[in-house]
């Protein structure tokens, strides 16, 4: 199975950095990733949904170790890419408002 297309969405909260969907083989997506800032480094949440007592369930998740890495690795390069991206679009416009 190969990631055939990641799209990143920022956030600016405390924890909460942004969304990813990735898409497999061009033909299933997995909406709703989280990139998190934890404690020792950024990670990705895979998305769940709250149960009635509190707690949360993945939706959808790897099934194994190297997949949820190559996962994790993939998205977070991708948020990296699109932070680059938003920084020099946000400089390209303060240069033009000069």
């Amino acid at each position: 199975m190969e990631i055939t297309e990641i799209r990143v969405t920022l956030r600016d909260e405390e924890r909460l950095k942004g969304f990813a969907n990735v898409t497999f083989d061009n033909a299933f997506v997995v909406r709703g990733m989280k990139i998190i800032q934890g404690n020792t480094g950024y990670f990705v949440a895979m998305p769940s949904r709250k149960r009635s007592n509190g707690t949360h369930q993945d939706i959808a998740h790897p099934v194994n170790a190297e997949m949820r890495e190559e996962i994790e690795k993939l998205v977070l390069e991708a948020y990296e890419k699109e932070l680059k991206v938003q920084s020099s679009n946000s400089s390209s416009f303060s240069d033009q408002e000069r």
